[in-house]
């Protein structure tokens, strides 16, 4: 027997910081390769989609670099001390080199054949970082160890933008703090120079990033104070020279010169690519209104493209003219996610707070954000300590088809709350506005949840919110009496409830949605949803309710709730007690909707566990300790589009639904058997190449015009096939059959080749002919043999039958009897040589 795979943690792919690595072009252009968490991913520059995920590191990928001397090749480093060298068109490990430390960069070159470049933390010393060369050797095997390690630069900056390399590999510029050191390898010298000793007025000089020419021997840095400095003459220690480049009000977060060194690129704060033509401070350009500050920037290969990563999770892809191609959206990093992780019952896209005042609707099964919802519709002011508007609490309907947002202020004495109702139109396929209200509660609304029951219907559609106002709200749908409503219903409130004047919590529906459930500080209520009777309740001290929810299926007689010292507890709305508890520290409570199951994550001496459970037995069917070392601050189950059917008895739970989970460090992770590209579509995964490399401005008009003519060929059709058989005929062949040192001269063939692939016309009219006739009989005797030739070639092309290959051609009389001559032709004498 096989043994069933270990469940293990993933991070997602596009889950993952994009932002750990400079990205790089395939040699082609045609593919972006990134770090994105554990993974690599590639891009397609073409449509945006994620076409691989290579998984194979336990940690975060730090670099990623084309093997210089292959350009189907790919090295990427980790923090898990391990450098991975792939054939990234198949998606295939081909070797793994372990350096045994975390590795923070990776740089490789094409002068240095056997070896690489990585930054790694100096032994013995904290936040101390060195640049060092590994040597991987060629030895057999997939697995190796890289003992080979020589220290080359000490003190250097843990960044990978604070490391660049020169012209060639000859010297190596690493910046930090106020200082930049220059070590060239073949003279073996290190120069230092520091921006402290310069006359500069006041101002923040660090430096914050470098980058060399690709052909002159020139270094630019930017720095904390927004300005470019361009070094040059830095071979001597004194004589050094540099001018400066100015317009970032704020720090240069990235460099990056053009293929050919004549024009620089940066980025910052200011969400504007700056372009300094011929590096001059006269000649720039600019592409503003980028979104967020420019991480990385990247050219390709060929000078064609340039991308830019953004602290917002996002890559932008941009012509060499400063034109803006497209954008690949990774999952938006909040600071705070406060609506929770939600899925659309429709597309069964993760929804939660994306750009301020957004929900982004993120698609796990394509790996990217299928759109972003503006419900705050306000615009957002990037200034610290201002108060806004903020996104707090989302809310679906069964099918989708309605959708409850609540945006507040934060504000100590007097919030400003909105709820929103909003109706999804089949036509324009997205949400418009329904209903605003204002100040639902007199304070901050708690949570919130549909009524999940058939929606043909308008009566059964309920809502309900909490409130730290010590109520409940039922809201309905009404018929709006409003001439001038743009919409036939609108929604209200029906009912308000409360319990002993305590702060309602949480809420939600059973199954079959007769009964709801709210809890009041340390009291659960259960309420019946037609008449808002309370039917009973539940309490265990010490400690808040922190979650509730009921049971399902089988299950449904069950309650359960998860309070804030430390005790999970199961009610039996049957005989109206206490089932079982357990003491355990329960941040996360999360119900199965297609099965029994229910997720609980605890949080105890710094680390994550997971405990699956049915309610109907107090022993959980899954425990897995230590399931991260972050803090897992809220979860989902996704529904799967095919269930699972190759999962061990162990993993039932995860058969229907795949659970996923948001740490506080806003990472997305799953639970997985199996690698988790394998839930990309195959057709996705059919990546091509181009074998003629590199690209050059000839190939790129000779490809546009075997395309078109390629195009052509196809609209042609019947056309094309008989130009064909034109080539294929007696005369052609006899013609490139016949060896060349019998042929006469071209003069002679030249007539009957170019008379062999004549086109006749079709559809003759009876003028036409009797005119061909009239003037054939006015020719010379000499021609009209010829003339008579051709019309019967034309004779015979009209033929159907022969457009579909299936007559042979034959050769005119004058034709055969010029074959003859050259037959009959003496050539022996040839034979004496």
């Amino acid at each position: 027997m096989v043994a069933p795979a270990a469940l293990r943690v993933v991070r997602c792919g596009g889950g993952g910081r994009l932002c750990s690595a400079r990205p790089v072009f395939s040699a082609d252009a045609k593919y972006l390769l990134c770090a994105s968490g554990d993974f690599v991913k590639i891009y397609s520059l073409g449509t945006g989609e994620t076409l691989r995920l290579m998984g194979g590191h336990a940690d975060v990928v730090t670099g990623v670099q084309l093997n210089p001397r292959n350009h189907m090749q790919l090295y990427s480093s980790s923090l898990d001390g391990s450098i991975k060298l792939w054939d990234f068109m198949d998606g295939i490990p081909i070797k793994t080199f372990t350096v045994g430390c975390k590795l923070l960069a990776l740089y490789a070159l094409a002068s240095s054949e056997d070896s690489v470049f990585v930054i790694i933390p100096k032994s013995g010393e904290r936040d101390t970082f060195q640049l060092v060369s590994v040597k991987l050797t060629k030895a057999a095997g997939q697995d190796i160890e890289a003992k080979d390690v020589s220290v080359v630069l000490d003190g250097v900056d843990a960044s990978p933008k604070c490391t660049a390399f020169g012209r060639e590999g000859e010297y190596v510029a690493s910046v930090k703090d106020v200082n930049l050191q220059v070590y060239f390898f073949k003279r073996k010298q290190l120069n230092r120079f520091s921006v402290n000793t310069m006359k500069t007025k006041g101002g923040n000089h660090d430096f914050t990033c470098v980058v060399c020419h690709p052909t002159e021997d020139c270094i630019a840095t930017g720095h904390a104070d927004g300005k470019i400095r361009l070094w040059r003459n830095f071979h001597h220690k004194k004589e050094y020279t540099f001018s400066t480049l100015h317009w970032h009000h704020d720090i240069v977060l990235d460099l990056a010169f053009s293929v050919e060194g004549t024009s620089l690129l940066s980025g910052g704060v200011e969400s504007v690519l700056v372009l300094w033509q011929n590096l001059s401070d006269r000649q720039k350009d600019f592409l503003p209104r980028l979104g967020s500050g420019i991480e990385y920037t990247s050219v390709s290969p060929d000078g064609t493209l340039c991308c830019t990563l953004h602290t917002d999770n996002r890559i932008s892809i941009i012509n060499s003219n400063l034109r803006f191609s497209r954008s690949i959206q990774g999952l938006i990093k909040s600071a705070d996610v406060k609506t929770g992780l939600v899925v659309d019952p429709r597309t069964k896209a993760l929804v939660l707070n994306g750009e301020p005042g957004h929900l982004q609707f993120y698609c796990l099964q394509s790996d990217q954000q299928l759109f972003s919802l503006d419900i705050v519709q306000r615009q957002y002011i990037h200034q610290a300590g201002l108060k806004q508007v903020d996104l707090v609490k989302v809310a679906f309907s069964a099918q989708g088809k309605w959708l409850a947002t609540v945006e507040e202020r934060e504000e100590e004495t007097d919030p400003e709350l909105q709820l929103k109702l909003w109706f999804y139109d089949e036509e324009t396929q997205s949400f418009k506005l329904n209903t605003r209200i204002n100040m639902p509660h007199d304070d901050h609304i708690t949570d919130m949840c549909f009524r999940d029951m058939d929606e043909m219907e308008d009566d059964s559609l309920i809502l309900v919110t909490t409130g730290r106002d010590c109520v409940f709200k039922v809201w309905v749908m009404v018929e709006d009496t409003d001439p001038e409503a743009q919409q036939s219903v609108s929604w209200s409130c029906d009912f308000v409830g409360s319990y002993h004047n305590y702060q309602a919590t949480n809420c939600c529906f059973s199954e079959d949605g007769s009964l709801l459930a709210v809890s009041f500080e340390g009291t659960a209520t259960v309420w019946d949803s037609v008449t808002w009777d309370l039917k009973c309740t539940f309490c265990h001290p010490p400690g808040k309710i922190r979650n509730i929810c009921f049971g399902r299926l089988t299950c449904s007689k069950y309650l359960i709730g998860a309070t804030d010292h430390g005790f999970l507890c199961c009610w039996n709305l049957l005989s109206c007690a206490l089932e079982w508890s357990a003491h355990l520290n329960i941040l996360v409570l999360q119900p199965d909707p297609l099965s029994e199951h229910i997720a609980a994550v605890s949080w105890l001496s710094k680390e994550s566990s997971l405990f699956v459970f049915k309610p109907n037995e107090p022993r959980p069917i899954y425990i897995q300790r230590n399931l991260c070392k972050e803090k897992i601050q809220l979860a989902a189950f996704v529904p799967r589009d095919e269930p699972e059917t190759d999962g061990s008895e162990k993993y039932l739970w995860l058969r229907r639904s795949q659970l996923f989970f948001l740490t506080d460090t806003q990472e997305l992770m799953t639970l997985s058997t199996k690698p988790l590209e394998e839930r990309l579509t195959a057709s996705s995964k059919q990546l091509a190449v181009e074998e003629s490399l590199p690209v050059t401005p000839f190939s790129l008009l000779l490809g546009k015009h075997r395309r078109q003519q390629s195009q052509e060929d196809i609209d042609l059709g019947k056309l094309v096939i008989h130009n064909k058989q034109e080539q294929d005929s007696p005369a052609v062949k006899e013609l490139l059959h016949t060896p060349a040192h019998v042929l006469p001269s071209a003069s002679f063939l030249c007539p009957i080749f170019i008379k062999s692939l004549l086109i006749s016309k079709e559809n003759k009219s009876a003028e036409e002919v009797a005119d061909e006739v009239e003037m054939e009989s006015e020719k010379a005797d000499d021609d009209s043999d010829e003339e008579r030739d051709v019309t019967e070639m034309e004779q015979e092309d009209t033929s159907p039958s022969e457009l579909l290959g299936e007559m042979t051609y034959k050769l005119s009389k004058y034709q055969e009897k010029e074959l003859r001559k050259i037959r009959k032709m003496d050539y022996s004498w040839i034979s004496a040589f």
